[in-house]
C-alpha cells in the first residue's frame, strides 16, 4: 500500500521522468564515484518539490556506496578518509549558522566560479606530487563539510583534493564513493531530526531502486575498461558541468529575488 501511495502521488509522465534521472545521474556516480546527488535533485527538482525528493536522494546516494564498497574497499585511501570526515564534523555546525546569517544565492554563485576555476586549473595539467599533509587534509574536510552545512554540496573540495593528488583514478574514485556515505548519513540524520524523512520517502526510495542498481553497475562496469587520461578528463569536465549549474541555481535565485 505505501508503494502504491509514493506512485499514486506522481502521475505516470512524471514517475518515468524521475526513474530516467535517476538511472542517468546514477550510471555518472557508477562511473566517475561523485555526482549523483546534485544531478538528481536538480533534474527532479523540475517536476517535484526538493523536499520530497532530497531524504529519497540520500537514502539512494547511501545504497549506492555501501552496494559498491566490497569492490573498492582495498582502494580506500582510508587515513585521508578519516581526515577529511574529522574535517567535515567540524565544518558542518559553522556551515549551518552561515546559512543563517549570509544570502545563500550570491555564495552559491561565488562557489560555482570557484570550482569552476579549480577545475580548469587541473584541466591544464596542475597536479601535486605528493599527497597533502594532515592539516590540509582536515582543512579540505572542514571547507567540505561547511559547505554541506551551507548549501548541501559536499563533493567539490574533495574532488579536487583526490583529482589534484598523485592518489590515482582508481584509489580517487573508491575514496569519494566512501566518503559520501559519511557525509550522507550526517545529512540524512539531520534531516530526520527536521522531521523531513517519512515513509513516503522510504517508499519513493524503493521504488527508484532498480533505476539506481541498474545504471550504477552499467557506470561500474564502464569504469573497469576506462582509461586513466580519459577517466581524468571526464571526472573535470563532469566538475564544470556541476560548478556551472550550482552559478545557475544560485543567479536565477538572485534574479528571482529582485523581481
Amino acid at each position: 500500500m505505501g508503494l502504491l501511495r509514493a506512485q499514486s502521488s506522481m502521475t505516470w509522465p512524471v514517475l518515468v521522468y524521475c526513474l530516467a534521472c535517476v538511472f542517468a545521474a546514477a550510471f555518472v556516480r557508477g562511473y566517475s564515484g561523485f555526482g549523483f546527488s546534485l544531478l538528481a535533485i536538480t533534474s527532479m527538482a523540475v517536476v517535484l518539490q526538493p523536499a520530497a525528493i532530497i531524504p529519497s536522494v540520500f537514502m539512494m546516494e547511501i545504497a549506492a556506496s555501501v552496494s559498491l564498497l566490497p569492490s573498492i574497499w582495498k582502494q580506500v585511501h582510508w587515513r585521508a578518509l578519516m581526515l577529511l570526515w574529522l574535517g567535515c564534523l567540524i565544518g558542518t555546525p559553522v556551515g549551518v549558522r552561515l546559512l543563517a546569517a549570509l544570502p545563500v544565492a550570491p555564495m552559491k554563485v561565488a562557489l560555482g566560479t570557484a570550482v569552476l576555476g579549480a577545475a580548469a586549473l587541473l584541466w591544464s595539467g596542475y597536479s601535486r606530487r605528493s599527497m597533502p599533509s594532515s592539516p590540509e587534509t582536515v582543512l579540505t574536510g572542514g571547507i567540505a563539510g561547511l559547505l554541506n552545512g551551507a548549501f548541501g554540496i559536499v563533493a567539490p573540495p574533495v574532488i579536487v583534493f583526490f583529482f589534484n593528488s598523485p592518489a590515482g583514478a582508481a584509489i580517487s574514485r573508491a575514496s569519494l564513493i566512501t566518503f559520501f556515505i559519511g557525509t550522507d548519513t550526517m545529512g540524512l540524520s539531520f534531516l530526520a531530526q527536521q522531521g523531513l524523512v517519512t515513509r513516503e520517502g522510504f517508499h519513493r526510495f524503493l521504488i527508484f531502486m532498480p533505476a539506481l542498481i541498474a545504471g550504477q553497475w552499467l557506470g561500474a562496469r564502464r569504469f573497469t575498461s576506462a582509461d586513466p587520461a580519459e577517466f581524468r578528463r571526464y571526472v573535470l569536465l563532469l566538475l564544470m558541468l556541476l560548478s556551472v549549474m550550482v552559478a545557475a541555481q544560485g543567479a536565477l535565485a538572485t534574479i528571482g529575488a529582485r523581481r
